[in-house]
């Protein structure tokens, strides 16, 4: 721990590398905030639009296959055309398009705008984890990272707010129109934030071998993307498969499988989850500096198993509200880790690319997690569908057996 307290190794940094890190944030937050618009308004979206669980979940599945294509996408441009570019360009997507869900008039017009809005959505992370990564050392890379990452939970708490506020007064479609207050924020990331000096210093250079996608699965690199691409791969089926639903498992009756909340409980006991998930980001930075990316995200991954099941069995609100953030923590707080460890991994000339790829190419296979959630508990209920989200977590925890230490490893 740096002597100058929690929080020196953010007193001690240049300007730029603070300006970096705010724009990642922000742009993280108000991604979350636009997707889990949704899942906050789930519920009343399927009775206003006539969806149910299996269409609701393939709804979710079509936004993640989209935000899968829009990340690998992004991706090559981050590392071609600059992290700047790439930030503001996905921030803007996927902004217009979650206001647009707010004029669907049927299932298959929020649809196409879900699917549109995930480009945006999925190339955001990349570019901003790429842009923090190259701005911040290695002793404090993971920290850092960790912060961008605990703002997912800012943006999820604030979708949350909003939906308990507006869905209530004014309808479903306001929420969506919300949405669209992202798009001005980039225009401060143009004038207040430069490119990585790493970038700029290899975009000026002629790079010999394969590039792009190709240098991925280059010898020497084959397994290692092969095996991040897997564990993420189990880790956000878990995640997407847990969160998308957990508004709904905690709105929907109990005859339909699950608590019955009203919608203002139910969003109190979701923002309340967001206070751990957001601990459980900022922890997971400080430890895996500490003890290493290998043995934190274990013990996250095992821990996140044990909980889901936990909490699937619950029905008690008072335990939900207990419960709730512990599992957040561990749930989500490993996702800190993977723009330490793909920045670690991958030389600048492909790293957007390489985070782009891995990451979502996992969500490609995690987009089949909301489906899969809602068909099972559309079947045999939500106690039978959340094991399916544990052994995830457990798969996920395996493949680390191969994966290599990366921890204090400066970037080229």
């Amino acid at each position: 721990m740096n002597r100058a307290g929690l929080f020196g190794w953010w007193k001690g940094a240049k300007p730029q590398a603070k300006r970096s890190l705010i724009a990642a944030a922000l742009g993280w937050m108000l991604d979350a905030f636009d997707v889990m618009l949704y899942a906050m308004i789930l519920a009343t979206l399927m009775r206003e639009l006539g969806m149910g669980k299996g269409t609701a979940g393939l709804l979710g599945s079509l936004t993640l296959v989209a935000s899968a294509f829009g990340g690998m996408i992004f991706g090559v441009i981050a590392d071609r055309f600059g992290r700047l570019r790439a930030l503001m360009g996905s921030i803007l997507i996927y902004s217009v398009f979650t206001a647009a869900c707010g004029l669907s008039t049927g299932i298959v017009m929020l649809a196409v705008f879900r699917v549109l809005l995930g480009l945006g959505m999925g190339g955001e992370w990349e570019s901003g984890a790429a842009l923090v990564a190259e701005s911040w050392p290695a002793e404090h890379r993971g920290k850092a990272l960790g912060f961008v990452q605990s703002f997912w939970a800012v943006g999820y708490a604030a979708a949350a707010a909003v939906s308990a506020l507006v869905l209530p007064l004014w309808g479903w479609r306001a929420v969506f129109f919300i949405g669209v207050l992202p798009a001005f924020f980039t225009f401060w990331i143009r004038r207040r934030v430069e490119e990585p000096d790493i970038w700029r210093t290899q975009s000026r250079r002629a790079e010999d071998g394969p590039s792009g996608f190709r240098a991925l699965f280059a010898p020497g690199r084959l397994k290692t993307t092969l095996l991040v691409t897997l564990m993420n791969a189990f880790s956000l089926f878990a995640w997407w498969g847990f969160n998308l639903w957990i508004p709904a498992f905690l709105s929907l009756s109990r005859e339909q499988g699950g608590v019955g909340l009203s919608t203002r409980t139910m969003s109190g006991l979701v923002i309340f989850m967001q206070v751990g998930m957001w601990l459980g980001y900022v922890s997971f930075g400080y430890i895996s500096d500490a003890l290493g990316r290998k043995r934190t995200y274990i013990g996250y991954l095992v821990a996140a198993s044990l909980l889901v099941s936990l909490y699937a069995t619950t029905r008690d609100p008072l335990l939900l509200l207990g419960l709730g953030p512990v599992v957040a923590f561990f749930g989500s707080g490993y996702f800190s880790g993977f723009g330490a460890l793909t920045a670690e991994l991958y030389p600048t000339s492909i790293r957007a690319t390489a985070q782009g790829f891995t990451y979502n190419f996992g969500r490609i296979v995690s987009a089949a997690a909301p489906f899969a959630v809602g068909t099972l508990a559309q079947t045999r209920g939500f106690g039978a569908a959340f094991p399916l989200i544990s052994a995830a977590f457990i798969a996920a925890a395996l493949t680390w057996i191969w994966i290599p230490e990366t921890r204090g490893k400066e970037l080229d």
